[in-house]
C-alpha cells in the first residue's frame, strides 16, 4: 500500500557553511537546458502533470536545470553539497534512518514567471527501476498506483535556495493534499528544508511582481548562461537569437540534494543484493492486470514505454490527487 502521508520535513538555517559556493559553480557550468526537455511527449506530460500540463504544452518555461551529481560528482567542487553533513543528519531524522547515501544534486534556475506549475510530487525510484533507464512517466504512475510500494526506494531531498527577489516562494503540502500548504518565501537564500518529497507535493509560486511580463516565447531547444562580458548579467538564448538579458538577481536559485535512505543496514543490503528487483517485464505485466481487475482490461501493449493507450489508461486510472492550494 501506498503510504498515507508524507514524513514530516525538517528545515535547515545555514544549509551550506560557504553558500557562495553554489554562485561560483553557476557561472562555471553553463549554459542550462530548459527543464521540459525532460519530458519526451505530450502524453507522457499528461501522466505527470495536470492543469498545469495544459499550460506547459502550449509554452515552454523559462525554467533551466542541469545535474551536477549522479552517483559521482559531474562537476568539479559540487563535492561539498553532495557530502554535506548537515542534510544526512536532516535525512535521519525525517525518516528516521540509520544509512543515508547521497546520490544526486541539481540545481534550477528559473526567470520571471506569473505561473510556475501546480503542486507536484518528484520522481520515485524503485529497486531495479529509475530514472537511469525508465521514462519520468511511468515511474509517477507506479508511485501513484501504489502497486509497487514494496519496491520503492525512500528518498530524502533537500531543497536550498539562493534567491531575494520577489515571489519565488516554496509551497509543500506536509499535511497531505487534501489540506493548505505550508510556504518558505524569501529572505531565504542558504536555507533549505529536507522533506519526502516523493510524497510531499510542493511546487514554486509565482517568481516576480505584479508587473512582471509573461515570458518570451522560447523553443525547448533555448538555453540560459551567464554573460561571461558583463559581470552579473545572464542571457536567454534560442539557437542564434538572444531572447532576453537578465541581472543574476531576478533569477530564483534552487539547489536540490537527494539521498537514498534506509532504516537499518539490513534494508540497505537488500538494496545492494539486487535479489528482488523489478524490471519492465514485471511491471507491465503488474500494471495490466490490475487494470483488468478494475474491468478496464487493455491489450498488453508491444511498445510500453512509447504507447499512448496504454500511457492514457494509466493516467486515467491512476490520476493525480485535488490539492487544496492557499
Amino acid at each position: 500500500m501506498r503510504r498515507a502521508a508524507p514524513h514530516p520535513p525538517v528545515r535547515i538555517d545555514a544549509a551550506l557553511e560557504d553558500p557562495g559556493l553554489v554562485e561560483r559553480l553557476l557561472f562555471d557550468n553553463g549554459p542550462y537546458w530548459t527543464i521540459q526537455r525532460y519530458v519526451a511527449s505530450q502524453a507522457e506530460l499528461a501522466a505527470v502533470s495536470r492543469e498545469a500540463g495544459e499550460q506547459l504544452r502550449a509554452v515552454t518555461l523559462p525554467w533551466f536545470r542541469q545535474d551536477w551529481a549522479y552517483e559521482r560528482p559531474l562537476i568539479s567542487g559540487v563535492e561539498p553539497i553532495l557530502g554535506n553533513p548537515a542534510f544526512a543528519d536532516a535525512a535521519r531524522k525525517v525518516f528516521d534512518a540509520r544509512v543515508v547515501r547521497p546520490l544526486i544534486v541539481y540545481v534550477n534556475l528559473m526567470a520571471p514567471i506569473a505561473f510556475a506549475g501546480e503542486g507536484h510530487i518528484d520522481v520515485p525510484a524503485f529497486r531495479g527501476v529509475d530514472r537511469t533507464h525508465t521514462p519520468i512517466w511511468l515511474l509517477h504512475q507506479m508511485g501513484r498506483s501504489g502497486l509497487f510500494a514494496r519496491w520503492q526506494i525512500d528518498i530524502a531531498t533537500a531543497v536550498s535556495w539562493f534567491y531575494e527577489g520577489e515571489g519565488g516562494a516554496f509551497d509543500y503540502w506536509q499535511d497531505g493534499p487534501e489540506r493548505p500548504p505550508q510556504r518558505h518565501a524569501p529572505p531565504y537564500t542558504n536555507t533549505a528544508i529536507v522533506g519526502d518529497n516523493d510524497f510531499m507535493f510542493h511546487r514554486v509560486a509565482e517568481i516576480g511582481g505584479p508587473e512582471t511580463a509573461p515570458p518570451v516565447p522560447i523553443s525547448l531547444d533555448a538555453l540560459l548562461r551567464p554573460d561571461r562580458s558583463e559581470a552579473g548579467t545572464w542571457e536567454i538564448a534560442d539557437g542564434d537569437r538572444e531572447v532576453a538579458r537578465l541581472p543574476r538577481e531576478s533569477i530564483r536559485v534552487s539547489v536540490s540534494w537527494k539521498a537514498e535512505v534506509f532504516r537499518d543496514e539490513g534494508a540497505a543490503r537488500i538494496r545492494d543484493a539486487r535479489e528482488d528487483d523489478l524490471d519492465l517485464e514485471r511491471v507491465v505485466s503488474r500494471f495490466v492486470e490490475d487494470l483488468s481487475d478494475r474491468g478496464k482490461p487493455i491489450p498488453r501493449p508491444a511498445e510500453p514505454l512509447h504507447d499512448p493507450d496504454f500511457i492514457a489508461a494509466l493516467t486515467e486510472t491512476y490520476p493525480l490527487p485535488d490539492l487544496v492550494y492557499p
